[in-house]
């Protein structure tokens, strides 16, 4: 098994746009060989792999299932276990993780694809919930990416807004590119404080060379804001013209980025697909509805997944309205949107 899936990831990585054959194979890969959990689900929903034949026709694993089963494709220990932050009313998500170098691989070309080399970077996290419970794949990615910049000022900041406000300021003015990962409601802190620093330092300048990438994830510190709401909050106070965005989670390997207007492009090796609330089985590759995911790069555990939060397939981007109102809490969960 480990040199058919040797030869898909590598098949998965080659792809310049999203190849329909290919996530069929990975269908018939991950029902055949050792993938209880979703062999069972297929086979509850009395799927027949014989008849699927397009990508609407795979079923879907409800993501709930992370939360009370080991999700794998074969047998494994792994290098790295994900869980979702959650809040303490809650029962987390779990991701068991073959090869750390996998969602490395994953997560790098997709942001070389968006945003180009990280060494051309400064990179800082604004993450402090996140860090403070570990096990995050955000954190994991966000470390990584630090790592791979080289800068001497990229690192992670907690609550000292003082200090990242300074650097921000020190870094316009070198033109130093720059990018701020941060959870809402951080960055919604720091830009109360970025504003009155403002005055203090005399910097009229907007951040020209700097991008701001909300990473969602209220978790009720907050009054309930839309995205809108909440990106207008903050190209005001931090004088962006847009905020990026990153759509990503507990369960996948990959992520979807947007750099403006809420608006998510996938790489190639990932695509969305939206069901209908009254019946998940009708699958459609555009519409409003619940969203389901294809991630190819998630070949050790599924690649297949019925996500909970609403939104809308265009043709080249997909746009996260919120989630269902009997779902959990997530962390990387978006904020509701204006419709």
């Amino acid at each position: 098994m480990d040199k058919v899936a040797k030869i898909l990831i590598d098949k998965i990585f080659q792809i310049k746009e999203f190849d329909h054959q290919l996530a069929l194979e990975l269908f018939r890969y991950q029902y055949s060989f050792e993938n209880g959990v979703y062999r069972q689900w297929c086979d509850a929903l009395g799927i027949d792999p014989k008849q699927v034949k397009d990508i609407t026709d795979i079923p879907f694993l409800p993501i709930s299932f992370f939360k009370s089963k080991e999700v794998t494709t074969g047998q494994f220990n792994p290098e790295l276990i994900f869980e979702s932050s959650g809040t303490t009313q809650t029962v987390n998500s779990r991701h068991l993780v073959k090869e750390a170098k996998l969602y490395q691989r994953s997560f790098l070309k997709t942001f070389e694809e968006f945003y180009g080399n990280p060494k051309d970077y400064c990179i800082v996290g604004l993450l402090p919930n996140y860090l403070e419970k570990g096990h995050s794949s955000l954190v994991k990615m966000v470390h990584d990416l630090i790592e791979l910049s080289g800068h001497k000022d990229s690192g992670f900041y907690l609550y000292n807004f003082d200090q990242l406000a300074e650097l921000l300021f020190t870094l316009e003015k070198q033109g130093q590119k720059t990018l701020l990962l941060g959870v809402t409601f951080a960055l919604l802190d720091f830009a109360e404080v970025f504003t009155g620093l403002k005055k203090q330092h005399n910097f009229c300048q907007p951040l020209n060379h700097t991008i701001i990438m909300d990473t969602g994830g209220m978790k009720g510190r907050k009054k309930e804001m839309t995205r809108q709401e909440v990106h207008d909050v903050l190209t005001g106070a931090l004088g962006v013209l847009s905020i990026h965005s990153e759509y990503g989670m507990t369960e996948l390997l990959s992520q979807a980025y947007s750099k403006g207007e809420g608006r998510y492009h996938c790489p190639p090796y990932m695509q969305v697909l939206v069901r209908d609330e009254s019946d998940p089985f009708n699958l459609k590759t555009s519409g409003k509805g619940l969203i389901n995911i294809i991630d190819m790069a998630n070949i050790h555990s599924c690649c297949f997944i019925a996500t909970e939060d609403v939104g809308w397939v265009h043709s080249g981007y997909f746009e996260i309205w919120g989630r269902l109102d009997h779902s959990d809490l997530r962390g990387c969960s978006l904020l509701i949107a204006n419709q």
